[in-house]
């Protein structure tokens, strides 16, 4: 079995495949001050609870934006599974030129999501990622990743609004029944909601206008199918997308990594 794992800056999604088949995920929360042995025993819990044992896992792999837990996950794999993880970084075989100035500023999470996407598409895309950040990248119909876009993420945008203003208070991110708030309320869901959903339509098409290539667009992330329902730019949401690309990634990797 492959056990995947994707460090984000606010969640770890982890996942276990056997052959092509994803047999389950989990989300925890990114606290970089978890010990090793802490997210062992979390990890542990979660494969017990559906029947899986840590000596059943055979290989690994890891995307991280946070780099004081990729150490930390590199020696959980090597101390409570046996393996070496195949770490997604500089060196790793991704079959797509990536044409950035320095291509190692790239997030390996975005370099995963484009590598999967292209895999499955095999044409010229968006991909707008609803993380901590919001992240768009384009993919040439050539396989290539050529750049992107980087905003502050929805969460973090009505944060700031909370803590900066300081008569306004801590709302849930739901859409409003319209568009003109009658109460504080609404208006702060409306602002973010539809504010977030013009940001984004407002990225995708002048991005198109820019490539000249109509790219397909795939939302993906936490919050994707909120900004789907609203978006008309994004034409698909594909909650899998990272842990599917890792899932590629091992399989172009595996021959040239020694997991004992």
């Amino acid at each position: 079995m492959l056990l995947v794992i994707d460090i984000g800056n606010t969640n770890i999604v982890f996942g276990v495949y056997d052959d092509s088949k994803l047999l389950n995920h989990w989300r925890l929360s990114t606290v970089i001050q978890k010990t090793v042995d802490e997210y062992a025993i979390l990890l542990n819990s979660l494969l017990y609870i559906e029947k899986i044992k840590l000596s059943e896992i055979d290989a690994a792999i890891i995307s991280c934006v946070v780099p004081p837990l990729l150490i930390p996950f590199d020696i959980l794999c090597r101390k409570y599974v046996g393996i070496r993880p195949i770490l997604v970084g500089p060196g790793i075989k991704t079959g797509m030129p990536i044409l950035y100035e320095n291509p190692q500023e790239v997030g390996a999470d975005r370099i995963v999501n484009a590598v999967s996407a292209y895999e499955k598409y095999k044409r010229a895309l968006i991909l707008v990622d609803f993380g901590t950040a919001t992240t768009f990248d384009y993919i040439t119909p050539r396989g290539e990743y050529a750049g992107g876009a980087i905003a502050p993420g929805i969460m973090i945008s009505l944060e700031a609004l909370f803590e900066r203003a300081s008569k306004l208070p801590r709302v849930e991110l739901v859409k409003p029944k319209t568009i003109t708030g009658k109460n504080t309320i609404h208006a702060m869901q409306a602002g973010i909601v539809y504010g977030y959903v013009g940001l984004v339509d407002g990225i995708v098409n002048r991005m198109k206008e820019e490539v000249k290539t109509d790219p397909y667009v795939i939302g993906t992330g936490g919050l994707a199918s909120l900004m789907y329902r609203e978006s008309s730019s994004i034409n698909e949401v594909d909650e899998f997308i990272t842990l599917n690309g890792l899932k590629i990634l091992y399989e172009k990797n595996k021959d040239h990594h020694k997991f004992k």
